[in-house]
């Protein structure tokens, strides 16, 4: 029987030659309005499949699957199965009498772990995101303020100990992401997982969203009251492993069909997981049309793609004679590059709205460049780079940070050679690695300072934001999945003091173009002080498409700075619009008494200058007002 009237021999040559973007239309559990379900799966190399469940009794003989043509497909009817039963396929292979109970790859609905099966579902929601659809093009531009509230559902918040459902945690988070000012949430992987420790990053069901925190429907749900209240929704995606239990997609029809036969190509040793295989071209079509279903199906407004650094190098992870050189000799990963551009295509071809963000740790060059111009295709790229060298420096002493001056100056150098983000990620405060605060020096007062000075340097620099939760308000211990952040230390001073400054700084950068609008562009940024290490101060231009320009001073020691000096493009008042060391955020109340006038002295080459107060360890955002 055929797939569905769909399934042409088009759709066959696209899921053969792996640009397919709909196989899940197809392919899986689809439930008939007349009833009963109908099944197709992959598995070429099978003897046999059949679909066990709760209808048949899990009865390997009561509803098998015929082969169709000669695809590797098998496909099926059985017209007693209800909503919600659950089902595996069973596979006996052609290869040495292997028999084995498989999860459908491109289920919709799971069991809730530890329990393994999919479950019969449909995906009916009625939407009301129109308003958020309509004009999120123009929130996901590269001109547009981006800044990320980076989320694990099972620990932001909890009630008793318990997970909240995803319709639960849509208000809550909803109205602190707004109240923050954050433009977009970024949720670690809800993709099914067996093991909660993962996180997310060891995916069994890649079209299906945990059952952990409810339905399909509750994701939907979740996603829908989002966008209803201004916030957009970015998904970790992970296509670059998967784990090995037995229900999963590995040895899946008694043959490697997923992932590489050989453990050099197929094993990643950090990880103990399987490797897709992205020179199989079915195998490029299932991946393409997981990120795609999560954009069409779920209304995704993007996806940050994980570990793709190991995907593009065959050698990631492997000491020297672990790893097979490509048909060149060299240890780029030729087929992966393919399938990211692929991807990389397909999303922007069909869903032009939305964005895809390479979570990228090397210097592979082009990442977020067209595919046209031989880049990889993506919209943006993490900065892991200044990530490592702004944590580097502020991890050191005050008095020793004139000689690590460079490593706060260095990202200016390449800053405008990708779209870049600036992420804090859970990664910067998991094992061992201390939280955001603990990772600053000095004493209670000073680790708050500091923090907060960091936070004022990030968001004047070039690259959307990202911060994970906890962060904004500077939890102290590191973060763990188990149990919810603590938030009772955000009523505590310090910490309250370092939410109102984040919540400012959103709502300030979202306000203000120069902060945004050339983010990617070297127009859009000047340097005024960049080598002042004796002082350890900072200080640069943002600049708009027209407009007034920004001036964003740090000052890295506990020492004031008065009467300091900095050359500035226009005369008048510059206004302080943001000091993190002002009284309301926990600082010591140094400051400018709310701007500086200009005078025409001339300093750093510009025709005007500030006289400025340079408060200990913070930083200052001044804005050019031509109407004071």
């Amino acid at each position: 029987m055929p797939i569905t009237p769909a399934f042409s021999a088009q759709d066959r040559y696209f899921f053969s030659e792996g640009t397919h973007s709909r196989l899940y239309d197809q392919l899986g559990c689809h439930l008939r309005n007349e009833g009963g379900a109908r099944f197709a799966v992959w598995a070429p190399n099978a003897a046999s499949v059949s679909v066990v469940g709760d209808w048949n009794g899990w009865n390997g003989d009561a509803h098998p699957l015929q082969a169709h043509e000669d695809s590797g497909i098998w496909t099926g009817t059985a017209c007693e199965v209800a909503p919600g039963q659950a089902y595996k396929y069973r596979i006996r292979s052609r290869h040495s009498g292997y028999q084995v109970d498989k999860a459908d790859p491109f289920a919709f609905f799971c069991e809730t772990p530890p329990a393994t099966a999919s479950r019969a579902w449909s995906l009916n929601y009625e939407w009301g995101d129109g308003d958020w659809m309509a004009t999120r093009a123009a929130r996901n531009a590269l001109d547009a303020p981006m800044s990320t509230y980076e989320v694990h559902l099972g620990s932001w918040r909890r009630r008793d100990g318990k997970f909240l459902n995803y319709r639960e945690l849509a208000p809550l988070l909803a109205d602190y992401v707004r109240e923050m000012g954050f433009t977009h949430v970024e949720l670690m992987p809800v993709t099914e997982h067996p093991f909660y420790g993962s996180w997310g990053y060891q995916t069994t069901a890649y079209f299906a969203p945990t059952s952990r925190y409810g339905t399909p429907q509750d994701f939907m749900y979740f996603v829908d009251h989002l966008h209803q209240r201004g916030i957009g929704v970015l998904l970790d995606w992970v296509p670059s492993h998967f784990p090995t239990d037995e229900h999963g997609l590995g040895y899946f029809d008694g043959t490697h069909l997923y992932e590489h036969a050989d453990p050099m190509q197929g094993f990643h040793p950090e990880w103990k997981s399987s490797i897709f295989n992205y020179g199989r071209h079915e195998v490029r079509s299932f991946l393409v049309s997981s990120g795609l279903f999560w954009l069409d199906k779920y209304h995704i407004d993007g996806l940050r793609v994980d570990a793709v650094a190991s995907m593009l190098y065959l050698d990631y992870g492997r000491a020297h004679g672990e790893w097979i050189p490509n048909r060149h000799g060299g240890r780029e990963n030729l087929e992966a590059i393919e399938f990211l551009q692929t991807l990389n295509r397909a999303v922007y071809r069909e869903h032009p709205d939305t964005v895809t963000i390479a979570e990228e740790s090397t210097a592979w060059p082009r990442v977020s460049r067209p595919t046209d111009m031989d880049g990889l295709g993506f919209g943006m790229k993490w900065n892991m780079g200044w990530m490592h060298d702004s944590l580097a420096y502020m991890h050191e002493d005050p008095v020793h940070r004139r000689y690590h001056h460079h490593q706060m100056t260095f990202s200016l150098v390449y800053a405008f050679s990708e779209n870049f983000v600036l992420p804090l990620s859970h990664d910067e405060v998991v094992y061992g690695k201390g939280s955001l605060l603990r990772k600053m020096p000095g004493d209670n007062w000073q680790q708050f300072a500091n923090l907060r000075a960091l936070f004022g340097l990030m968001w004047g620099h070039p690259g959307k934001k990202l911060l994970f939760m906890g962060g904004e308000f500077g939890q102290r211990r590191e973060w763990t999945h188990d149990g919810e952040l603590e938030w009772w230390v955000a009523a505590l001073d310090g910490h309250a003091g370092l939410q109102r400054f984040v919540a400012q700084l959103n709502h300030f950068y979202r306000a203000t173009p120069a902060l945004h609008e050339l983010d990617f562009s070297g127009a859009g940024f000047e340097w005024v002080v960049a080598d002042d290490a004796e002082h350890s101060v900072f200080a640069f231009l943002r600049k708009p498409r027209e407009g007034a320009p920004v001036l964003v001073v740090s000052n890295m020691t506990p020492v004031p700075r008065t009467n300091y000096l900095l050359g500035v493009p226009n005369g008048g008042f510059w206004r302080e619009r943001l000091n993190s060391d002002a009284s309301e955020f926990g600082g010591a109340g140094w400051g400018n008494f709310g701007g500086v006038e200009a005078s025409p002295v001339r300093s750093h080459g510009r025709m005007h200058s500030l006289c400025l107060t340079l408060p200990p360890l913070s930083t200052l955002i001044l804005e050019h007002d031509p109407h004071a």
